[in-house]
């Protein structure tokens, strides 16, 4: 693995990236973006599994960062569930659901696969 000395620099990050704007293209369609509270909800946990990556990067422990890692994976499944919501509501379709869950699996694999990384890396497990 190379080495990584920004956050911008995982991959897990830039996957997280991509399914953030896949999220919020959704949130721009008419009737969604009337939906004021369902569409902060839906950014906010969308936004919130990149940031915890960048945040938990820049902890000091390796706990922390491990605990952000996952913090990150629980806001990729909320997203999902305010999806679900968007659908029943009739604001995007089959199509567009399972587009944005394809675009956040594939981050929440790259995270599981840097959390397993993490947990056999000597260098990181320093605490």
């Amino acid at each position: 693995m190379a080495i990584v000395k920004r956050f911008e620099d995982l991959e897990c990050w830039q996957e997280a990236r991509k399914f953030v704007q896949s999220v919020y293209t959704l949130t721009k369609k008419d009737n969604f973006s009337k939906d004021h509270k369902l569409v902060g909800q839906i950014t906010n946990s969308a936004v919130s599994s990149m940031a915890n990556i960048a945040e938990g990067f820049h902890r000091k422990s390796y706990n922390d960062f491990i605990r952000f890692m996952d913090y990150s994976r629980a806001s990729i499944a909320e997203t999902f569930s305010h999806c679900y919501v968007a659908l029943d509501q009739k604001y995007i379709t089959s199509k567009e659901l399972d587009s944005v869950k394809a675009k956040g699996e594939v981050a929440w694999e790259k995270i599981n696969s840097f959390i397993s990384y993490l947990n056999r890396s000597e260098k990181w497990n320093t605490d």
